[in-house]
């Protein structure tokens, strides 16, 4: 494969590949693939198809993805969300698409139920941006396509978005912190942008080199301000006010707000310093 294709956005191996990259990568097979949609509360998409393999990122319920190879009860998949490619547990996709989403999970997590009664055990919780298709309303609850009951108020027509993205990134302090993760169960500094972006109504890539290189315009950072992204190589952080930012870091090993000079202080005394800042008008 041509050294300019990013593994992790590129749906090819030596034995096959998407057919949109027919001509541009060496494969024995080409193929269209197969939409489905992700069917549990989230799943781990993972480098190698076998439990113990690396975590490279999570899906979310809803999401839509291109299927193409199965073998041994793993899917090889594309995230329709954020072009992220990896193996993920077929039992955990829908046979179909569905009818569309309609909402989106505005809340940290919510849980689904079986009936219109928050005494009957939860069938599966679902996180903040996970995709739902909604049929009908019973009371304080959201009927789903897939015949679950919601909480109506955690969940929000999609084109009902918030503001401030440092006001959602806050919800999530005391998170742990996940290498690959994307949901308040543990989740990268990354994920927490996407996240934080993504229930504003902007789209994301996934890694945080990703987001350096798409999102926004650069500044200095003696200009920075709430909402801006400051990024070091292989991590970001959301400038929460003049003196303070957020992220999820290995430092905390959790979501957490930390002074913006000891912050830089400390990940430059590692011997990284910041590699640029960025604004999304």
């Amino acid at each position: 494969m041509a050294d300019t294709f990013d593994r992790r956005l590129t749906p090819a191996r030596p034995d096959v590949a998407a057919a949109f990259l027919k001509g541009k990568v060496e494969a024995l097979r080409f193929v269209e693939g197969e939409k489905r949609r992700v069917a549990i509360g989230h799943a781990s998409l993972r480098r190698a198809p076998r439990p113990d393999a690396m975590l490279e990122t999570e899906l979310l319920f809803g999401e839509e993805v291109t299927v193409y190879d199965e073998l041994e009860g793993w899917a090889w998949v594309q995230n329709a969300t954020d072009g992220y490619v990896g193996y993920v547990p077929s039992a955990a996709l829908s046979e179909e698409t569905g009818p569309g989403a309609t909402h989106r999970v505005s809340a940290l997590r919510t849980l689904l139920f079986p009936s219109a009664s928050i005494k009957e055990p939860p069938d599966d919780a679902l996180s903040m941006n996970a995709a739902v298709s909604v049929v009908d309303f019973e009371d304080r609850f959201a009927v789903l396509d897939t015949g679950a009951y919601a909480i109506a108020k955690h969940i929000a027509p999609l084109e009902e978005t918030e503001s401030d993205p440092v006001a959602v990134a806050e919800r999530f302090i005391g998170a742990p912190y996940l290498w690959g993760g994307r949901t308040s169960l543990g989740l990268d500094c990354s994920a927490l942008v996407q996240t934080a972006l993504a229930a504003c109504g902007v789209s994301a890539p996934r890694d945080s080199d990703m987001q350096e290189a798409a999102l926004g315009r650069p500044l200095a950072l003696s200009e920075a301000r709430r909402g801006d992204l400051i990024f070091w190589k292989g991590h970001v952080a959301l400038v929460r006010d003049a003196q303070t930012l957020i992220h999820a870091n290995a430092f905390a090993m959790a979501v957490a707000i930390e002074p913006l000079a000891e912050a830089l202080a400390r990940i430059s005394k590692a011997g990284d310093e910041v590699t640029s800042v960025r604004r999304i008008d």
